[in-house]
């Protein structure tokens, strides 16, 4: 405890103003910002990550791990998974990151993350429909992957596992009247295939981008469910079997459009837009079977149903870039404007054996509406003792519209609402911020960052069926500092704390009941209150060529934990709502490794070994707990010939510790290959899940009920494919300072 309030203290006195420094190749006492190139120019590190891109080699190259010193992110150059999967595939790839079967994605376990695309908050990736896109948006639409745990001022504190940054693969440039970019193709066992391409033109100041992605993905899905209840009319625990077969495809199509023109030598004026289209159906069967207290089954019936998931999402930013010096004196100002629509829908026919009754129907459509406003104003201004004054003003606006409904009856034609389950739910948003940090060296070997970001934020929730409106409004403080210490060549020491907060999202605070199935329901909280993350972490780096390492103790102490909880409301059907922990802690260590075995050997591994314990004792049917969890992942590449690479990776995630129970191990085992063909052609071939036995158990345990669920997913998929790049341009480097670019992104 003194240790954090002396923590707390020196950042309420620090000096504070800007935002993450540049990320460096390896680690500096000295923050260096690096000055403004011309356009389309290629700095001298760039050309080494552009053949990393496209081509197969495995050196010792520090861009394979780049780290700052309040962020360290990782290259997707060599992860075949990532050439020809989804996002999902290469987040797994990630020291740190977890992403469980439903594409849930969790840092160090904790689910609370906030991921951003370009520096930039994204919408799609961070609302309930967040783990469909994960699984179907092409992870070739990226270079890196960038992980700030204990991130600086400069970026939101939503999210109390920290922050996931996705650097977008840069598109082809060079000076001059030219058109260069890339395709490439793969097909896949199952009916699976996916297409994209990326194409750059450049005029004189001007540069135009595009990128396109098509996919198409084949999916099975096995659940088993056991229940058992407390009965209390004959004193017995009585059980229920459910059973679902779920298969289905799914359609993915990204486009991009992007433009860069440099008004003058110090101007930069850029804009985009985009637009994801997804289209997800499947058939399901679904069985279920419950006993009876005197024997024999009280119900017995079986569901089949068709329907998914379908949503578009589209987008578009402007921003203008001033430099008033070529040291990194800047000022960027952005706007940025999302638009999200989709649904979850279903129909079903029911046929019910025991007790008998006529066929019955079901249409379900859970439809979600949603549009943000953002606005960024961010300064730079170097200083002349080496330090770094950042500074920056953030809103974020959103307005969403939640509107589910429910239509049974005896004939498809003759369906009636539920009222119990039909309704609609609005939410408006906006959060105002000021943040600033400020960096300096002190002496030779010691550097530090100090920030704090001030935010209000203003929340109008309006249960449209019911009338009911409520507002909450608040204001908080979140400190963040940085200490980095050089201890040799190569080798540092850091010591960092954030403070950070998980808002509960609009559909954790609609108290109307959701429906997910016949047997379980989902209802959001209005009382649920904000959750608050006190971070703390040291950290020790050491590079030794060809060797990153890197070992992680860190600290997390959570109050007002956000929880799921889940109820029996009779009749076999289960609601599960969001619900406040008094508190949550958890305390462990991470290890990271990426080295050469042998000339032709390259190894990735990273473990991850914690201890949670949480205090649930005020919930309902849950308690005090505590208990110890490992993850990590394994990635050997091989290149055996100048042309060909070959890659295993083996990722398992630990048990992972709920009010109510616990969440269990799973692994996945993938394989890729890679010939180059010649300069501007290559084959690939992968197969991800080698052993198709990827999936979770979760189970559940209280006074009055059990329930283990076991969810398999056929997930082996292989694919074959070809990538060709065309043109004579050079590859731009990705750009990580997005708070306020340097270059242009």
């Amino acid at each position: 405890m003194s240790l954090k309030i002396m923590l707390l203290v020196g950042v309420s006195l620090a000096t504070v103003s800007g935002a993450a420094m540049a990320q460096t190749p390896t680690p500096a006492a000295t923050p260096q910002t690096p000055p403004a190139q011309e356009p389309g120019a290629q700095p001298p590190a760039a050309e080494e990550e552009a053949g990393a891109l496209d081509d197969v080699v495995v050196t010792a190259r520090p861009n394979d791990v780049r780290t700052s010193i309040d962020s360290i992110s990782y290259s997707l150059a060599d992860d075949l998974q990532a050439q020809t999967g989804t996002l999902a595939e290469a987040l797994r790839n990630v020291p740190s990151v977890e992403v469980d079967p439903d594409g849930n994605v969790s840092l160090r376990g904790d689910s609370n993350v906030t991921i951003l695309v370009d520096g930039r908050p994204s919408t799609q990736f961070n609302g309930p429909s967040r783990g469909q896109l994960v699984q179907q948006i092409p992870a070739s639409q990226y270079a890196r992957i960038e992980v700030m745990t204990n991130p600086s001022a400069a970026y939101s504190p939503e999210g109390s596992g920290g922050v996931i940054n996705l650097i977008s693969k840069p598109n082809v440039v060079r000076q001059g009247a030219t058109t260069t970019g890339s395709l490439r193709a793969n097909i896949g066992d199952g009916g699976r295939w996916n297409f994209g391409g990326n194409i750059a033109h450049v005029i004189g100041k001007t540069t135009l981008t595009a990128d396109i992605g098509l996919r198409h993905d084949a999916f099975l899905q096995e659940i088993e469910r056991v229940r058992t209840r407390f009965d209390a009319g004959s004193g017995q625990f009585l059980e229920a079997r459910q059973t679902q077969d779920i298969e289905g495809d799914s359609d993915n199509v990204f486009v991009r459009l992007a433009a860069e023109h440099n008004i003058d030598d110090r101007t930069q004026l850029t804009g985009d837009v985009r637009h994801v289209d997804v289209d997800s159906f499947a058939d399901a069967v679904d069985l279920y079977q419950a006993d009876a207290a005197g024997g024999g089954l009280a119900v017995d019936y079986t569901r089949n149903s068709g329907g998914g998931f379908s949503g578009t999402f589209s987008g578009g930013s402007t921003r203008l870039l001033r430099r008033f010096d070529d040291q990194g004196h800047e000022w960027s100002n952005e706007v940025r404007f999302d638009r999200n629509r989709f649904v979850f829908g279903f129909d079903t026919e029911v046929d019910q054996r025991i007790p008998a009754a006529p066929l019955t129907y079901e249409t379900i459509e859970n439809r979600n509406r949603q549009n943000q406003l953002g606005v960024t104003s961010a300064y730079v201004r170097p200083m002349a003792d080496g330090g770094r004054l950042r500074a920056g003003y953030e809103l974020q606006a959103s307005n969403l519209e939640l509107d589910n409904f429910v239509a049974r009856g005896p004939a498809p034609t003759s369906l009636t609402p539920d009222p119990i389950v039909s309704n609609e739910f609005h939410v408006d948003q906006q959060v105002h911020a000021l943040y600033a940090t400020f960096e300096r060296p002190f002496g030779e070997n010691l550097s530090g960052q100090f920030g704090l970001r001030l935010e209000q934020a203003n929340i109008d929730l309006d249960q449209v069926t019911t009338n009911i409106q409520r507002s909450n409004d608040y204001f908080r403080a979140y400190p963040t500092m940085h200490l980095q210490y050089a201890l040799g060549e190569g080798e540092s020491l850091r010591g960092s704390f954030s403070r950070r907060i998980q808002r509960p999202g609009p559909q954790d605070l609609n108290p109307f009941l959701t429906y997910q199935d016949n047997l379980n329901y989902r209802s959001g909280n209005p009382d649920l209150l904000p959750q608050e993350t006190d971070s703390f972490e040291l950290t020790w780096q050491k590079r030794v060529a060809p060797a990153f390492y890197q070992a992680t103790l860190y600290y997390r102490d959570t109050t007002d934990a956000f929880t799921p909880v889940t109820t029996d409301i009779g009749g076999g059907v289960f609601l599960t709502r969001p619900e406040n922990l008094g508190s949550s802690t958890a305390m462990g260590v991470e290890l990271v490794a990426n080295g050469q075995l042998h000339s032709t050997l390259r190894y990735n591994a990273s473990i991850n070994a914690f201890r949670q314990e949480i205090d649930a004792a005020g919930l309902a049917g849950a308690s005090d707990s505590a208990g110890e969890s490992v993850s990590g992942r394994l990635t050997l590449n091989w290149q055996p010939t100048e042309n060909d690479f070959v890659q295993f990776s083996g990722i398992w995630a630990g048990d992972q510790l709920l009010a109510q129970g616990v969440r269990e191990q799973s692994t996945l085992v993938n394989f890729g290959y890679r010939r180059k063909i010649n300069q501007d052609w290559s084959f690939q071939a992968t197969v991800r899940d080698v052993f198709d036995e990827f999936g979770s158990v979760t189970t559940l345990q209280t006074p009055t009920f059990t329930d283990r669920t076991s969810q398999i997913f056929g997930g082996r998929a292989a694919y074959i494919g070809l990538t060709w790049s065309f043109g004579s341009g050079q590859r731009r480097p990705e750009q990580f300072d997005f708070t306020a670019p340097t270059t242009g992104s």
